[in-house]
């Protein structure tokens, strides 16, 4: 797993990006596939959810994770759920000790938030459609309806797809740019395909950050789809014709 000094020197949190090492699953899923949604086994997802909080010291049913859907929908927990029958939503919040909030991606990003002083966390699921229709003001609204402060928030962008691996079509661009002529600075010319473009989505993530009031934003220097030994990726796997793809989780708590 991958840590961060943004968030290790902080006493009152845990947090990690998991890889896709070190779990149970097989083939296309090998091998910490924590997506139950995939094709793989439930018992090999269970299996791997419940390693990864090992790795955390957190029992297993301390892990709180959603049926994500690209949206701006942000669900503030207060306990556990059935793992079953999760919400329907992008990011989470809590200033309760001891949940662990997990995000599944590959490819997309996940953003793990935190404001240390307020003891409140969040984790939000960003791909370039949430992140545009607003996850991340959303998750740090939520967060500031629980005592925080945006300007005392700690955000880490963690591992997802890469600028120059993330090649769009000739329209791509045109909501990003309808919302703010400077997010045309997240697109460039495709070396590879004429009339295509390549979209930095850490960057505009970092961007979004920013304009929510969130001044302290590191990221993990990563890309799920040029990393296949330690990531999944969709595109990878959509490319190949692959029929499915495994997620990895990226997870924070507060502790007591």
């Amino acid at each position: 797993m991958i840590t961060l000094s943004l968030f290790n020197e902080v006493s009152c949190l845990r947090h990690a990006f998991f890889t896709r090492e070190g779990g149970v699953s097989t083939g296309i899923y090998a091998s910490l596939n924590c997506g139950p949604g995939s094709g793989d086994d439930p018992a090999a997802v269970a299996a791997n959810r419940a390693r990864a909080m090992a790795m955390l010291d957190q029992p297993a049913a301390a892990l709180c994770t959603l049926s994500q859907i690209h949206s701006a929908e942000v669900v503030t927990v207060r306990e556990p759920w059935d793992p079953a029958d999760p919400p329907k939503a992008d990011a989470m919040v809590t200033d309760r000790p001891g949940l662990v909030l997990g995000i599944l991606t590959a490819d997309c990003a996940p953003v793990l938030l935190a404001d240390p002083r307020a003891r409140v966390i969040g984790a939000a699921h960003a791909g370039w459609r949430g992140a545009l229709g607003g996850v991340l003001d959303a998750t740090v609204a939520a967060m500031v309806a629980l005592g925080a402060r945006p300007d005392s928030i700690l955000a880490a962008i963690g591992p997802c797809i890469g600028h120059r691996s993330y090649e769009v079509g000739r329209d791509f661009p045109e909501p990003f740019v309808d919302q703010d002529l400077i997010n045309a600075d997240f697109f460039a010319p495709s070396p590879f395909t004429e009339g295509r473009y390549l979209f930095d989505l850490p960057g505009y993530v970092s961007r979004r950050l920013a304009r929510a009031g969130v001044t302290e934003v590191t990221r993990v220097p990563a890309d799920t789809y040029r990393d296949e030994a330690r990531f999944f990726s969709y595109r990878r796997g959509s490319q190949r014709g692959e029929a499915d793809y495994g997620r990895q989780m990226s997870a924070i708590l507060l502790e007591g």
